[in-house]
């Protein structure tokens, strides 16, 4: 029972020691940078975060330990000036860093870690390079033979540093960060190019070849964010589909690990939900939907209510969606010029008929919300006549349904239908019901759709000035299947 015991304690001890050696320590110098305090923290995307503070001595020697290492990433100090310099947190965190104020990049080294003194001798070896080169050219000296001998060093130091790294992070952090090689296009036996969009597409398809997705410890640099957000804006076609198909790769992928999987849905999110690119609310709705919605589980659940409520609002209105039928009372152009001057008439909300937007008999109806007293449509909405002027002739009809109610909301409305002599097309409102403001979701105006002769949704939230060089551009498109 007592020698069991005795097992037991050594045990415990002997796993406390392991538990120890695989902490960190490191032991930091900065000259000229006395009884300071230094912040030690890491990447993790595109921005910075403090983990521990550093008290310096007297001669600006420090240590941090503890028992339990850090996440492998890209990590830094930070001076009280706001100067930092950076290394990688490898396997190995028990080394030595020593720098200078006077020049924290150029005085940087290392004892104790191979790693990090390779990653630092290639970044100075390209950092010397680079200013020779500068150097020949403010001098108007000729620098192309420079550049390409430079260029030939540079491939070879890279391949060296990435195989004699290839144990640990610094060798798969410098394999990321290069560009794939891409092939010739394919010639047929005359030397013509067989497929023109051959490189574009090899780039496509291999452009996550120099990273592994799945690793986590890329989460603490600057690169895994940059490869996904430069994939998504430029190198796959902007078309939501398409974006949409990509996106699902790329979160299935990340499923693997927990906060690849969390940086990457919340990426993926607010891309989609900031995104400028008309019809890229297609997106947003379907990140939220398949992914975000069932599986952002750390989010509070009053904003996942928010969101859900948001997406059920936006799914009628997507781009390629039949618009929401609504009706409204389409008022003839000559009770404009009369009311102007007939206080009767004016007053009278009953003038004009009712019409549903499905009534409205066009090639394309441009359907236009908007209020006399909102200044953008001040500007915008006489834009959009003189716009209707031009397109009316090429089966472009206009339904614009002014919102402001009651007798007042009508007086502004003829003040500025007559003052912009705006007649010709669908004037229209409805003073009895406003439920149409809540099925378009309209909480700006001018609110702007334009729908082809089956009532679909072709474009939306569209500034008057693009509307015809947009038509122009459908017509060539999908003219003909229509």
């Amino acid at each position: 029972m007592i020698r069991n015991l005795f097992l037991f304690l050594a045990l415990i001890l002997l796993f406390t020691n392991l538990a120890n050696a695989d902490g960190y320590e490191l032991k930091v110098r900065i000259k000229n940078l006395s009884n300071k305090d230094v912040i030690l923290g890491h990447r993790f995307a595109d921005k910075l975060y403090p983990d521990d503070t550093l008290k310096l001595d007297n001669s600006g020697y420090g240590v941090l330990k503890g028992d339990k290492k850090y996440p492998e990433g890209i990590y830094f100090f930070l001076t009280p000036a706001k100067k930092m310099f950076d290394f990688f947190m490898t396997e190995n965190q028990k080394f030595a860093i020593e720098t200078d104020t006077l020049d924290l990049f150029d005085k940087l080294k290392f004892e104790n870690s191979p790693e990090n003194t390779a990653a630092m001798d290639y970044r100075k070896f390209i950092t010397l390079a680079q200013q020779k080169i500068t150097a020949q050219k403010e001098k108007k000296q000729d620098t192309k033979a420079e550049e390409e001998a430079f260029m030939k060093d540079l491939k070879t130091a890279n391949e060296k540093l990435i195989d004699g790294q290839k144990s640990n992070f610094v060798g798969a952090f410098f394999k990321a960060v290069q560009d794939i090689k891409i092939p010739d296009p394919p010639k047929d036996a005359n030397g013509k190019i067989l497929d023109s969009l051959f490189q574009a597409k090899y780039y496509r398809a291999h452009y996550f070849d120099n990273i592994d997705m799945k690793d986590a410890r890329f989460l603490r640099t600057p690169i895994y964010d940059e490869k996904v957000k430069t994939y998504l804006s430029r190198v796959i076609p902007q078309i939501p589909d398409t974006v949409n198909t990509e996106i699902d790769k790329l979160l299935t992928i990340a499923e693997a690990d927990k906060d690849i999987f969390r940086y990457m849905l919340i990426t993926m999110f607010n891309y989609s939900a900031s995104s400028q690119i008309m019809g890229f609310d297609a997106v947003y709705a379907h990140v939220a939907e398949k992914w975000y919605l069932p599986k952002a589980n750390f989010e509070d659940t009053a904003f996942v209510r928010k969101t859900r409520q948001t997406v059920e609002k936006l799914k009628p209105l997507l781009i390629g969606k039949t618009a929401p039928d609504f009706q409204v009372m389409w008022v003839p152009s000559d009770h404009f010029t009369v009311a102007q001057s007939d206080s009767l008439a004016r007053n009278n909300p009953h003038i004009g008929n009712m019409i549903k937007l499905s009534q409205v008999d066009a090639k394309y109806t441009i359907l236009a919300f908007w209020e006399a007293d909102c200044h953008h449509c001040q500007k915008e909405i006489p834009e959009l006549y003189q716009v209707y002027q031009k397109l009316k002739d090429k089966g472009v009809k206009v339904l614009s349904v002014h919102m402001l109610g009651g007798v007042e909301g009508k007086k502004k409305w003829i003040n500025f239908v007559n003052e912009h002599a705006m007649y010709g097309w669908m004037n229209a409102w409805n003073p009895y019901d406003y439920t149409y403001k809540k099925i378009y979701d309209i909480s700006v105006t001018p609110a702007i759709f334009i729908l082809d002769k089956d009532k679909k949704i072709i474009a939306k939230r569209i500034d008057p000035t693009q509307i015809e060089n947009f038509l122009n551009q459908y017509e060539k498109l999908f003219g003909k299947k229509s």
